[in-house]
């Protein structure tokens, strides 16, 4: 193909030299057969896959239509793309070289075919008119080479840290892909900032609080390099910086105490989720396992008390205790779970497929329901009363050790409890036998029966027996009011067993028109292997452990980038990519793209690190 293309190229090339090129004022002779004969095999075919979509018709996208000569001359909302007396300046030709506007907006194009229409530009553009037939309806962006070549889908690779020419500006690849931008503008870095507004602002940054008069004075005293990495470390290190980074986090994967609607109940023991988030923070956990412990914290090998309390995270939306349609709101609470997942780990908007295919991205309708059958295993919130809470969301953490000492000590109140049963019913009986009338009745209430004995001293028992019952039923009360300090719980996610039920295609997203039967499965964009999906005892189908192995996975194009980008965004107000929660077609393109890609890389090779990355940037 390559040869061919470049046989085509040295043909035209020596057409050109008899026939003449267009020259710079325009007013030179037609094209020659040859040339256009290589635009209607090659640039024709070219613009018509990767340009005609948005860039014909009557309102093509900027103003710019591409469909004739004369429209290229005369441009769009940026100006013309053509400049016949320049045209390696052209417009369109910077446009595919992603050295200005960046097109097409899915991706840079191949080599090759970048090579075609550079040659086919230096040319003066030749060309036949095109005529593009309208569309019937365009419908939804195709799983193809071309949307799998979008900017964010491709595979990850560490470009090159580009050359500056203010070196001693340069503190490391950062500064160098950052300034590159600037100079590529014209533009120069913005002066540094006096070191009171340097050191205040970094410690907002990193702990959300001011800082006190003596960490400000003693910097500005003397604001190094050397001071400043120490603050940067020390901040670090400091319990707040988990406490107010963990808060980004928990905004993400939508962190609420209560079940919202009616009752707004609380949610039992959902706090120590909240602590297990500002511990990972605190120690730096590295996120491909924190991804890992959320996502399968109980189907990972050897699980432990925190990674059990962190699946507390798929306990984290809204339920209604009292729905209308139970099987609806089972289906909202998978999507709620699935929506979150894709968006916060994934930058993908899959939710949008739940009732059809997306409008915008490359998600069919299939790979939603392959996407949502890594939960469909999952047990619901509850059914209605808190009792079924427990059941289904709530779980012991307790340890071996503590368990047996809470078994040990729950047999011991057991047998005293018993005991003093006992005793008390020795002397109850036997009045019990000789009441009459409303007595009887009400010497079935536990709580009135010192009272009726009382009455009955001298005459059915003596004042010593009495007061022996009044001292032991007061033990008795007070023993049952304090049992033992119960084991440790946790709001957990819990399985049905390690067969899951089957995932249909619902029409429409309605659980009563179930269509076809799916597996679980990766978006097919992102050309994933098929999961390996091993069961975890008798209790767990293992499928959420495939989907979190995946999305931790190096190979996964998206995630080190979301998470990156998420850093940036949580130190500057503002990500590389500005839709954060949205990597797809119609997403923002990131602004330092190759910065992106490098910070990713970068993550990934330190151990997933966001401390570390936190430093560099910092």
């Amino acid at each position: 193909m390559r040869s061919t293309i470049e046989g085509s190229i040295r043909l035209l090339a020596a057409a050109v030299l008899l026939a003449g090129v267009l020259r710079a004022d325009d007013t030179a002779t037609a094209p020659t057969t040859e040339q256009l004969a290589f635009f209607s095999e090659h640039i024709e075919p070219l613009l018509t896959q990767r340009c005609l979509k948005c860039h014909s018709g009557d309102e093509p996208k900027g103003g710019l239509s591409l469909t004739t000569r004369e429209a290229l001359l005369t441009g769009g909302d940026s100006g013309p793309a053509l400049d016949p007396a320049d045209p390696a300046a052209s417009l369109l030709l910077s446009a595919i070289r992603f050295e200005g506007p960046e097109m097409p907006p899915t991706g840079k194009l191949p080599a090759a075919e970048i090579e075609l229409l550079t040659k086919w530009i230096e040319l003066g553009a030749p060309m036949n008119p095109i005529i593009v037939a309208p569309a019937a309806h365009a419908g939804p962006p195709e799983v193809n080479d071309e949307t799998r070549n979008h900017w964010s889908f491709r595979p990850l690779e560490r470009p090159p840290v580009p050359a500056v020419q203010q070196a001693e500006w340069v503190v490391n690849p950062i500064d160098a892909f950052v300034l590159a931008k600037l100079e590529a503008a014209g533009l120069a870095p913005s002066p540094p900032a006096a070191p009171r507004e340097l050191i205040r602002r970094l410690h907002y940054d990193l702990l959300g609080l001011p800082p006190d008069v003596a960490n400000v004075e003693f910097f500005a005293a003397s604001p190094t390099r050397e001071a400043w990495q120490t603050a940067v470390n020390r901040w670090l290190d400091s319990p707040q910086y988990g406490e107010h980074w963990a808060r980004h986090w928990l905004d993400l994967v939508r962190y609420g105490e209560s079940n919202s609607y009616e009752r707004d109940n609380p949610k039992p023991f959902v706090w120590r989720y909240r602590d297990y988030v500002i511990d990972a923070f605190n120690s730096d956990k590295p996120f491909d396992r924190f991804t890992l412990e959320q996502l399968a914290g109980d189907e990972v090998d050897s699980p432990t008390r925190e990674t059990i309390i962190a699946t507390g995270y798929y306990r984290l939306g809204l339920w209604d205790d009292e729905p209308v349609d139970k099987e609806l709101a089972f289906y909202d609470g998978l999507d709620d779970i699935a929506a979150t997942t894709a968006q916060a780990f994934l930058g993908l908007t899959m939710n949008c497929a739940r009732c059809h295919a997306h409008k915008i991205d490359p998600i069919p309708h299939e790979d939603y329901y392959r996407f949502l059958a890594f939960f469909r295993n999952v047990r619901h919130y509850g059914v209605r009363a808190d009792p079924t809470v427990f059941e289904a969301s709530v779980c012991d953490i307790a340890t071996p050790e503590q368990r047996a000492g809470y078994q040990a000590r729950k047999a011991e109140f057991d047998a005293r409890l018993a005991s003093l049963r006992q005793q008390l019913d020795a002397i109850e009986e036997p009045v019990r036998a000789q009441l009459q009338g409303g007595e009887i009745d009400d010497f079935k209430n536990e709580s009135v029966r010192p009272d009726i004995l009382q009455k009955h001293v001298g005459e059915f028992l003596t004042q010593a027996q009495f007061d022996d019952y009044a001292r032991r039923h007061g033990e008795w009360k007070d023993l049952r009011e304090h049992p033992p300090a119960g084991l440790e719980q946790a709001l957990c996610v819990k399985e049905h067993g390690a067969d899951s039920p089957p995932t249909f295609i619902l029409a429409r997203g309605n659980p009563a028109a179930p269509t076809t039967e799916v597996q679980p499965g990766f978006p097919q964009v992102l050309s994933a292997p098929d999961p390996e999906i091993v069961p975890v005892g008798g209790t767990s189908s293992g499928r959420r452990l495939a989907l979190a192995k995946w999305i931790a996975s190096p190979q996964n194009p998206l995630t080190a980038r979301v998470m990156v980008n998420r850093i940036w965004q949580w130190h500057f107000g503002r990500g590389l990519v500005r839709s954060s929660n949205n990597f797809g077609l119609q997403g923002d393109r990131p602004t330092h793209p190759e910065l992106l890609d490098w910070l990713a890389v970068e993550f990934i090779e330190q151990g997933w690190s966001i401390k570390q990355l936190s430093r560099m940037i910092l």
